[in-house]
């Protein structure tokens, strides 16, 4: 069913989702949209899916916390995956996220981002030659995961053979994020963060003993960073670059692949960007409002609030349907369509307020150079087997994506 009136959104529960959900959320978000957009779950927790509700909240950080220590500790216990989830800069308040966030925007400068450009350009063209003598790919396992791990590693001057577990960790630290979070799962978070605390300690130490004046790179400035007598140090500098990775990787390689799938799948759209690329811009912010890579957020009343008319009691768990915003004619004219060169384009793809993403210009340049470049290299580029969806909600990515080059 796709008719909004058509499904019953009573009972609806993150925990128990058929695959009709990720395969397309959008008729169950304008459902929930249109008949009750603050919604009440079982577990008594919020689901709100209008662009003006969740944009409030975002303004409101004293009154809608993003710690999560009270939500997660149920579910994950004491451990490594627990540790990182509640030190990590998008589940902080300030204190910690004021000079943590100050920290990462120090070391994501204009003039490093600038410089990822031409490096960004010459991975794709080197992939994409690549494609051009195989004549099919894999859009995400060639193309769409393999830039931002090697984007990230860049930033962090990462040696080439040591990038090989870079992706599983990610996947399984945030799989651990899911709200029908398995046994198997937390495993698989727990060691992935434990590996990758074990790993950047030995390449931290390396760093620092090389560490020279010259050095200006992403994870130089981590280290050498201070502010007010304050500085990034073991776990705590450790779990800022778990989170990097996991920021910059499964959102953008999300980006890529979302947003060639949709133009591939509207060829008007494709050709309307192919002769006018000067709207690689306005056409990356459609992507990411049309298909947000990262779908769902949290916050945590600190106080009894009102939202939309719904009282809302203190020490209550939110989530913020960033997808159903994305697509609410409210603020969005024709939501359900795409439009290249839509003005204003207010999405809440990056958040809002002082969560916005930190690495939002670097994700915009990836997506930018590999959506554009792919197109352009293959005017006839198609999908040429099943396209598979990831079974998870808070992130919409595509688990495979064969394509043929002609």
């Amino acid at each position: 069913m796709t008719a909004a009136g058509a499904i019953d959104i009573r009972g609806f529960d993150l925990r128990a989702l058929d695959a009709s959900f990720y395969d397309d959320p959008y008729p169950t978000y304008r459902a929930l949209r249109e008949q009750q957009p603050i919604y009440r779950c079982p577990d008594s927790s919020y689901f709100l899916t209008r662009h003006a509700d969740i944009r409030e909240v975002y303004r409101q950080p004293r009154l809608y916390s993003s710690d999560k220590h009270k939500q997660f500790h149920p579910i994950m216990g004491d451990g490594p995956l627990f540790e990182h989830h509640t030190t990590s800069l998008v589940f902080s308040d300030p204190p910690l996220h004021t000079y943590v966030r100050k920290a990462i925007g120090n070391a994501l400068s204009s003039k490093t981002v600038e410089a990822l450009a031409p490096r960004v350009g010459s991975m794709v063209a080197t992939l994409l030659d690549e494609f051009e003598e195989r004549g099919e790919f894999d859009l995400v396992n060639d193309y769409a995961t393999i830039i931002p791990i090697q984007v990230i590693g860049d930033l962090m001057r990462v040696p080439d053979d040591e990038r090989g577990p870079l992706r599983a960790w990610s996947l399984a630290i945030l799989g651990g994020l899911e709200a029908n979070l398995t046994a198997e799962q937390l495993a698989r978070g727990n060691r992935a963060v434990s590996e990758f605390i074990d790993y950047l300690d030995d390449f931290v130490a390396r760093r620092r003993s090389s560490l020279s004046d010259d050095h200006d790179d992403m994870l130089a400035r981590l280290i050498r960073w201070e502010s007010d007598g304050q500085r990034l140090t073991g776990h705590t500098l450790y779990h800022q670059c778990i989170f990097i990775l996991n920021a910059g990787h499964e959102t953008t390689s999300n980006l890529i692949a979302n947003g060639t799938l949709t133009l591939l799948a509207r060829p008007d759209k494709q050709r309307q960007l192919l002769e006018n690329p000067a709207l690689v811009d306005s056409a990356v912010e459609e992507l990411l409002r049309f298909e947000s890579p990262n779908q769902l957020g949290n916050r945590t009343t600190t106080a009894v609030s009102e939202i939309g008319g719904v009282e809302i009691p203190a020490d209550t768990v939110l989530t913020l349907a960033i997808g159903a915003a994305n697509r609410d004619p409210e603020q969005f004219p024709d939501p359900d369509n795409v439009d290249l060169a839509r003005s204003p384009n207010e999405h809440l793809a990056f958040a809002a307020g002082i969560h916005t993403c930190a690495g939002l210009n670097v994700a915009r340049l990836e997506g930018r150079i590999a959506i554009l470049e792919l197109l352009r290299r293959f005017p006839g580029l198609h999908v040429s087997g099943p396209v598979t969806r990831q079974r998870r909600a808070r992130f919409r990515g595509v688990g495979s994506a064969p394509l043929a080059t002609t």
